[in-house]
């Protein structure tokens, strides 16, 4: 056969080489993200029990805090790489602003409710009598640097519509080393114990804020557009933002109600449950890395009234995402052996994490479509198509996950429950794909 016969088509190629730069990079900054917490509690569990119990609740907390708002960063992606694809510069950065001001009005907020509330927070969650008041201290300084998270959100929605995820990746890397440094020093250093621990964490998070509004300002700079708050696109960039935030506690609301479920099987199911969740948020990351890139590449298609290379992309980031979840339930089925034990040596945790585990690895292709078509839905600005498909998806999931143990079912019947979930996101979403309906070009939608 000639190799004009073997190669791939062009456009092909030109797809694949678009989403590894965009994606690669992306999921090395998804990956940089959870590694504060994991500094954090790798320096404060040397003060001593109390002092990580405390900085446990605390952090659960502030992530939901933050991850609540995540919308920043989708929608203002999608919004940015419309007004590049249309050739407009100074309006993708003026609408990215937009989305930087706004994370900036929802941080104050959380900041003012959540200094007061700091100690009932801690309460509701569960907090001991020895670990409240850690998780107390730890709460109310962190909170301080919720206003610098988000504003690194919505920044990095604006690079990733700028079709650069690369930098994003450089300022997680650079947040996560002072991170580290700066808990070190404060916590051991100059003695401040998780206090210190808190505040490391703040001005790391305020210096990567600082990094993103340099590069930010510095564009609007060379395009001439304009920093100032505009009252109508922070309306608009909010509104932009609310099916998103349906959509996201829709899905938040499922990982609670299957920890609760699995919290209701026993101890053991429970901590099996535990250790597949974390397996299960690991390939995520992977997957959300192509949706990102989904996000910004057919938001840039359609700005640029591109309609058949927004269709094209589509269909080629499908195929990748197939191939991707395929590969991630193999690697999960192959290394079972080598990472079950580094979780549990229990026995009785491991004969019941396995059949489960088995679920999560063939579910895995099923994953890899639902996170890509996620992303071009979301980089097509159909925020209110995804808020009701999500909000159909939890209430066909609700009623089934909480049924299980009245069945008798176990861990492996909640996870297939899991999978019934993805299932309905799958059909969903694919169905919206094959309707064409989200392909609405344009520098706006």
């Amino acid at each position: 056969m000639t190799q004009a016969h073997t190669a791939q088509p062009p456009s092909r190629r030109r797809h694949d080489r678009e989403i590894i730069a965009l994606a690669v990079p992306a999921f090395g900054a998804l990956v940089a993200e959870p590694l504060f917490v994991m500094v954090d509690s790798a320096i404060v569990g040397h003060l001593g029990t109390p002092q990580l119990a405390g900085l446990a609740v605390a952090a659960a907390l502030l992530t939901t805090a933050v991850s609540v708002f995540v919308f920043l960063a989708y929608a203002t992606t999608a919004a940015v790489a419309r007004q590049v694809g249309a050739g407009d510069l100074a309006a993708a950065i003026r609408q990215g602003m937009d989305g930087i001001w706004l994370a900036l009005l929802i941080g104050a907020a959380v900041v003012a409710a959540t200094l007061p509330l700091a100690p009932w927070l801690v309460d509701v969650f569960g907090a001991s009598d020895t670990a409240a008041p850690y998780a107390t201290t730890y709460l109310r300084i962190s909170s301080l640097g919720i206003p610098a998270m988000l504003v690194v959100l919505a920044a990095t929605g604006v690079l990733r519509g700028l079709q650069d995820t690369r930098t994003p990746l450089y300022v997680a890397i650079g947040g996560f080393a002072a991170n580290g440094a700066l808990n070190a020093g404060l916590v051991y250093g100059a003695g401040l114990g998780i206090a210190g621990s808190a505040w490391g964490t703040v001005i790391a998070q305020v210096g990567m804020a600082l990094v993103y509004l340099i590069v930010v300002v510095r564009g609007a700079r060379r395009h001439g557009a304009s920093l100032r708050p505009d009252a109508a696109g922070i309306r608009a960039s909010a509104q932009a933002g609310v099916p998103l935030l349906i959509r996201t506690l829709s899905l938040r609301a499922v990982l609670m109600i299957a920890t609760a479920v699995a919290a209701r099987l026993g101890d053991t199911d429970v901590a099996a449950h535990q250790i597949i969740l974390s397996l299960w948020s690991l390939t995520a990351f992977a997957l959300d890395a192509i949706a990102i890139a989904g996000q910004a590449i057919i938001g840039r298609y359609l700005g640029a009234n591109d309609a058949k290379g927004a269709r094209e992309a589509c269909r080629r980031m499908v195929q990748w995402g197939i191939a991707s979840g395929v590969v991630l339930g193999a690697v999960i089925l192959l290394a079972r052996p080598l990472f079950v034990p580094l979780f549990t040596s229990d026995a009785s945790v491991q004969d019941t994490l396995l059949p489960a585990l088995l679920v999560v690895a063939l579910s895995q292709p099923i994953s890899g479509v639902v996170f890509v078509l996620d992303g071009v839905l979301m980089g097509a600005g159909d925020g209110r198509y995804l808020a009701s498909a999500m909000v159909v998806t939890l209430a066909v999931f609700a009623p089934v996950a909480l049924l299980v143990p009245s069945f008798g079912g176990g861990l492996t019947a909640l996870w297939g429950a899991m999978t019934l979930m993805m299932t309905v996101r799958l059909v969903t979403l694919w169905l919206r794909a094959r309707s064409g309906r989200w392909v609405v070009t344009g520098a706006t939608r």
